[in-house]
């Protein structure tokens, strides 16, 4: 198994997977929107992408978006998706994911990496636990929905 960073070439995997992702989060399956968002990121460079093959197929992604901490005056990245195809579970591959994730961090000098993730995913939350993240039971997180645009 191969991870490393997305480029423009794995766009067509990346937004397969990540169109995965999204009906497994019950969206409607919207694979040319999933490409031109997948698109955006990599020409913007807003995003880090970071890409599981097997066997020559794509079969997990992570992405990250960075943000700041300005209490500690340092970086920070968000774990915003994280996704493994069904026929490639239970090999490692997300956790190899969490790691390449946790390597990038430390070489861009972040102090964190956040995540959130349904209560109902279970699986998840004990492959987030397993590789030292933590439950926040300090703060509570808030979000504004504002309308579609």
């Amino acid at each position: 198994m191969r991870i490393y960073q997305a480029t423009m070439n794995d766009l067509d995997g990346a937004a397969d997977l990540f169109n995965m992702y999204r009906t497994f989060y019950l969206q409607t399956p919207d694979l040319d929107g999933a490409k031109a968002f997948i698109r955006k990121r990599l020409e913007n460079e807003d995003s880090i992408i970071f890409v599981a093959k097997s066997n020559h197929k794509y079969v997990g992604f992570t992405q990250l978006y960075p943000t700041f901490s300005s209490i500690s005056m340092k970086r920070a990245w968000i774990l915003n998706d994280m996704f493994v195809d069904a026929t490639a579970r239970k090999q490692g591959v997300g956790e190899q994911l969490l790691q390449k994730a946790k390597e990038f961090a430390n070489k861009t000098g972040a102090k964190s990496i956040t995540l959130e993730t349904t209560p109902d995913n279970e699986v998840a939350q004990r492959l987030y636990e397993k590789n030292g993240y933590n439950k926040d039971d300090q703060y509570y997180h808030y979000y504004l929905e504002l309308g579609e645009g």
